[in-house]
């Protein structure tokens, strides 16, 4: 009878050590001082600066980036996916109004590759530098049977602390206070099986030209929009009312989480500029307008309420990549679109 090892049933020890020596100082520029266990131990230790918060809460989320880790595995791109993975999730716990402090990752695989998993922890550090927030650990499983061997997927999980007194819940959203739209930069991580299938339907392929500088496939990759510094510094000078991260289900089914049942939105989006790739999978999967709005973010990927008075100061302070796009008012917690 033969002598089975781990390695013959298909999962390779030393290339988990080999990955775990690649990715030590790719995590490490991801550190402050506020991090107190280094990379390869059983769990990460992180000491919160509490400065200037009298009741600390800490706020927490998970996402992964969907069907469009097939878009990277079609393209053997990986370097861009982990930046989606860390958006998904921390532009999800800053809606409640925390800063970002930590992030880890867990990746699933078919068949170790440490070169492809250092490229994948890279997006994932360079996520986590955008978004100030410290890289403390994850885990790499390789899962012979459950994964093609080229195979992988990815997800995450952020934690973030607010002050409880400051925590933003849309409880003080009322009537004639304004939505801020901030603009997307793209598809981001949501709709990608519709987009794959619009593509199908009209024979386009990924290495098809987008423009001079991109392929449709690079064009698509474009990671995730982290909004993190935007509402920080909004933060500072503005009380903000409510905040939606625009994800799946786009303005229909993310506005009303930050609605009380007496509330609605009217949104104009006459003036909106979509991405071009936006109105690219629209044309070719000729794709109701009322599916695209229920499917993909239109050109916003978070939308921001603030009182009118402060209407001006606000646009002042996001810049050029913010809009007035709507109002609240009395309703029954839906929203209406003006095209």
């Amino acid at each position: 009878m033969a002598k089975l090892t781990y390695k013959d049933a298909g999962v390779d020890k030393e290339k988990g050590y080999e990955e775990v020596e690649l990715i030590k100082k790719i995590v490490k520029k991801t550190h402050g001082n506020e991090v107190l266990a280094d990379i390869g131990g059983f769990a990460g230790a992180f000491a919160p600066d509490l400065a200037g918060i009298k009741n600390p809460v800490l706020i927490s989320g998970t996402d992964g980036v969907g069907t469009k880790i097939k878009l990277a595995m079609d393209m053997d791109k990986h370097d861009t996916v982990g930046i989606d993975c860390v958006a998904m999730c921390v532009n999800d716990i800053i809606c409640q109004g925390a800063k970002p402090l930590f992030f880890l990752d867990y990746i699933a695989t078919g068949k170790l590759n440490p070169k492809k998993m250092a490229d994948l922890v890279s997006g994932i550090a360079d996520g986590c530098l955008e978004a100030e927030a410290a890289l403390i650990g994850g885990e790499t499983a390789e899962m012979p049977g459950i994964y093609q061997e080229d195979d992988y997927d990815l997800a995450g999980f952020a934690v973030g602390i607010a002050d409880k007194e400051k925590i933003i819940t849309g409880e003080n959203l009322k009537e004639g206070d304004i939505a801020i739209g901030l603009t997307s930069s793209g598809v981001h991580s949501n709709g990608f099986s519709l987009v794959r299938a619009a593509m199908e339907q009209a024979g386009i392929s990924l290495d098809d030209r987008f423009d001079e500088d991109q392929t449709i496939g690079e064009k698509l990759l474009t990671p995730t929009k982290i909004y993190v510094k935007d509402i920080e510094k909004l933060k500072e000078k503005v009380k903000i009312n409510a905040i939606s991260h625009i994800t799946g289900g786009g303005l229909y089914e993310n506005i009303p989480r930050v609605l009380a049942d007496d509330l609605s939105v009217d949104f104009d989006l006459s003036k909106l500029n979509k991405d071009p790739i936006i109105e690219k999978i629209q044309e070719w999967g000729n794709i109701d307008i009322d599916e695209m709005y229920h499917t993909f973010n239109m050109g916003i990927g978070m939308v921001v309420f603030v009182d009118p008075a402060d209407e001006e100061k606000s646009l002042e302070i996001l810049g050029e990549n913010a809009q007035i796009i709507g109002k609240v008012v009395k309703g029954k917690k839906d929203i209406s679109i003006n095209l």
